[in-house]
């Protein structure tokens, strides 16, 4: 795997007229701000959207965007996977907002905490849980390994079930007044 091209929040201020910028995490994440034009193409459902992202990317480069920039370097090497070049902006929308520069949040939009949040705390729950229940039942003990192996296979594989399961709950939705996700494609289209 090549290391997509990365752009700091500077370099790509400078050079954001010439993008097309694609925010990969969820629309719940998406909803609660965004760098300013970033159309929501979730990681999960770049495969779906190749032919609008190839459309887009003849027009102008695409510029992939998450929370951190780990799922914008993973949603570059999938569309370099299937053809369609794409650089990462460093540290996603967090380094953008922490340069001062501006993002977007729809009107009554609520923020949703980003997804290495979620995980975070839906882990250390469960092993607590596992932990705690123990006490009184030895095998849930259990619990507690099976997440700690979950951990180690998603930093082995770079994946996470856990995020593919929260992204999936009624807080990581889009809100209703958001644009569909056809309605995204047929604007990159």
């Amino acid at each position: 795997m090549t290391t997509p091209t990365a752009f700091t929040p500077s370099q790509a201020s400078v050079r954001f007229a010439e993008f097309t910028v694609i925010d990969v995490r969820t629309p719940g994440e998406y909803a609660g701000g965004h760098v300013p034009g970033a159309h929501n193409v979730p990681l999960d459902r770049l495969d779906e959207a190749a032919g609008a992202l190839k459309n887009a990317a003849t027009r102008t480069p695409l510029l992939l965007v998450c929370a951190s920039g780990a799922r914008s370097a993973k949603g570059c090497a999938q569309l370099a996977g299937l053809g369609i070049e794409a650089a990462t902006l460093e540290g996603g929308t967090t380094a953008w907002a922490a340069a001062g520069h501006p993002v977007e949040r729809p009107a009554g939009a609520r923020a949703t905490w980003p997804m290495d949040r979620q995980v975070r705390l839906a882990a250390g729950a469960l092993v607590v849980a596992g932990f705690l229940a123990g006490f009184a039942w030895p095998p849930a003990h259990w619990l507690s390994g099976a997440v700690g192996a979950g951990l180690v296979f998603s930093g082995v594989t770079n994946t996470c079930g856990m995020a593919a399961i929260l992204a999936k709950l009624p807080h990581n939705r889009p809100p209703k007044n958001a644009v569909s996700f056809q309605e995204t494609l047929l604007r990159l289209a």
